[in-house]
């Protein structure tokens, strides 16, 4: 993003030295063409429902589906907060390449913002079935919500806002999810967790969510960091 067009190599850098050793890249495909230190770089391709009503034919999508540095298809869902594009275009972009990625046998990000029930519904009906998962991207729902997601198949992905001050209610329920089922994530250059919050995210944070998320779940940074990384190893058939 052109929010490291500055110090790309040195952001990358710094996350090396935070013990980050992979990095799955939204949409960023290019960044898969970068060798840097020691960091596997791995990409997703989708249409954001933001975008969905620029989505064209996918076609883009469809191509890099099949790519292998392609390891998922997201962020896709469903945004009714902005509402940048007409709701029934979104939930018609988000059918459309879930279809895409049952065709590339490849899971999918999903990005939900006050769209529960719609991005659930449509889970059900188009995605359950195929067997492959995926990531809940920044969970912010509740512990039920969470178990219909993972009764999918799916991840629970926790980025900055664990570390927020009036996140509680995040906390709880990460405090309970099945220790198999979580990631961390920073969703950067946004989110940045305490105690770099208001200042551009980048991945070295995720430490910070990683010793946040031990904490609540009264466990040591090391064992969440291990899991975690297991958890992605497994979701998307990779080693790292």
């Amino acid at each position: 993003m052109p929010a490291f067009d500055d110090d790309r190599a040195e952001m990358l850098a710094r996350a090396a030295d935070a013990g980050v050793r992979a990095i799955l890249a939204i949409t960023g495909l290019s960044m898969t063409e970068i060798g840097v230190i020691a960091l596997k770089i791995f990409a997703t391709t989708g249409v954001h429902p933001h975008e969905a009503k620029d989505a064209g034919d996918l076609t883009t999508v469809e191509q890099q589906s099949k790519d292998a540095r392609v390891l998922a298809i997201g962020e896709i869902g469903l945004d009714y907060h902005y509402d940048h594009s007409p709701r029934p275009v979104q939930a018609d972009v988000f059918i459309k390449q879930m279809e895409i990625a049952r065709a590339a046998r490849k899971p999918i990000v999903i990005h939900t913002r006050e769209a529960w029930p719609d991005t659930l519904s449509l889970l059900k009906e188009n995605w359950a079935a195929t067997g492959l998962g995926g990531v809940m991207h920044c969970f912010s729902g509740d512990l039920a919500t969470a178990h219909e997601c993972i009764d999918m198949g799916f991840l629970i992905s926790i980025a900055g806002p664990v570390t927020f001050p009036k996140s509680q209610e995040l906390r709880d329920v990460a405090s309970k999810l099945p220790a198999d089922r979580l990631l961390i994530e920073t969703d950067s250059p946004y989110l940045a967790p305490v105690p770099h919050r208001g200042k551009r995210n980048e991945p070295a944070f995720v430490a910070e969510v990683c010793k946040r998320l031990a904490e609540v779940r009264g466990v040591a940074p090391e064992e969440i960091a291990a899991r975690t990384t297991e958890n992605f190893s497994r979701l998307f058939a990779v080693k790292i």
